[in-house]
């Protein structure tokens, strides 16, 4: 019996970390635009060669957290491949239903400049033709997958339907781009749902509004409105402004952010939403989820790339005693 399955996808990420006094490349802020010298050699600080996408970072952050993870993705037969394997087999991660096909494994390069990173994503397109017989889980973690979705979408909740199995729900960016009636029931049916401030809006609107949540009110729409469509638990992040979260007795918290120095951001959602979970899976209360989601994504932009920085037990618990004024109200 696992503890989580998390369903989404699996890639290669390269990340390269460009100093910020390099002449030949910039940001521009009024326009939110990089440049990059066209032609030129860029120089880099760093490159890191890892692991991603969504479910999988979620999943090796809920591991290391001490639970058993299962990983619902689809890989190629390349090179790649290979050490996709080898750092599952290494952070206990169990591959049984992992689909390995002919197809070549994704690929995103995460240009890491000043605090934040610009992705450049690659989905192979993939027909995630999962098994779901023999398949024992207490919850499912559900995020992004390519273009082809729904099938596995209402599989997921068919499995739930049968097997009164709890979800928890992350949409990536096609999904919250089409939606559709898939996308509505999977919302209906989900116990815990994880978003940020403008995939909130996204769901409810129909686009970004910038709805500031410092405003109680402004917080409360959003909370409710997600909650009003059948979601047990919400948690929405707001960068540093922090997380807020409405139970499903209609309770709302807030919790700040624990100021760090900020190296990359990458996988600090995926950070939060592992941190919340195994907290849940422990036996915790919601405040005490926020926590740890807040402590597992604050140590995770201190490092390079989604996973590196990710906290073991030992090191939370540690983490929680020298947090311990952090408290969600």
């Amino acid at each position: 019996m696992l503890d989580v399955l998390c369903v989404g996808d699996c890639k290669i990420d390269i990340f390269l970390r460009i100093p910020s006094n390099n002449p030949h490349f910039g940001l521009n802020e009024e326009k939110n635009k990089l440049f990059v010298s066209y032609g030129e050699k860029i120089y880099i600080d760093k490159h890191v060669l890892g692991m991603g996408g969504n479910a999988t970072n979620t999943a090796i952050g809920i591991a290391r957290l001490g639970l058993n993870v299962g990983l619902f993705a689809e890989i190629g037969k390349d090179e790649f491949s290979q050490k996709i394997l080898n750092t599952l087999a290494k952070e206990n991660i169990n591959t049984e239903h992992l689909l390995q096909t002919d197809k070549e494994t994704s690929i995103s390069v995460i240009l890491s400049y000043e605090e934040d990173r610009t992705i450049f994503s690659e989905h192979v397109q993939r027909e995630h033709n999962f098994n779901f017989e023999n398949l024992q889980t207490k919850l499912i973690y559900l995020t992004s997958l390519g273009n082809v979705w729904e099938k596995t979408y209402q599989g997921i909740l068919e499995f739930k339907r049968m097997n009164d199995t709890k979800l928890a729900f992350n949409p990536g960016t096609i999904q919250l781009d089409k939606k559709g009636k898939i996308f509505m029931d999977i919302l209906e049916n989900t116990d815990y749902l994880f978003v940020n401030k403008q995939e909130a809006e996204e769901i409810l609107y129909g686009k970004s509004l910038g709805l500031e949540t410092e405003n109680e009110n402004q917080i409360k729409k959003l909370l409710y409105g997600l909650r009003s469509l059948g979601v047990k638990n919400v948690a929405i992040t707001d960068g540093n402004n922090g997380s807020y979260a409405q139970d499903e007795n209609n309770q709302i918290y807030h919790l700040g952010i624990i100021k760090v120095e900020v190296l990359e951001k990458t996988g600090a959602g995926d950070a939060y939403s592992g941190g919340f979970l195994a907290a849940v899976l422990n036996g915790k209360s919601i405040e005490e989820a926020m926590q740890w989601g807040a402590i597992s994504s604050a140590n995770v932009i201190q490092g390079i790339g989604a996973q590196v920085n990710l906290l073991t037990k030992a090191e939370m618990e540690e983490k929680l005693k020298l947090n311990n004024k952090l408290k969600a109200e």
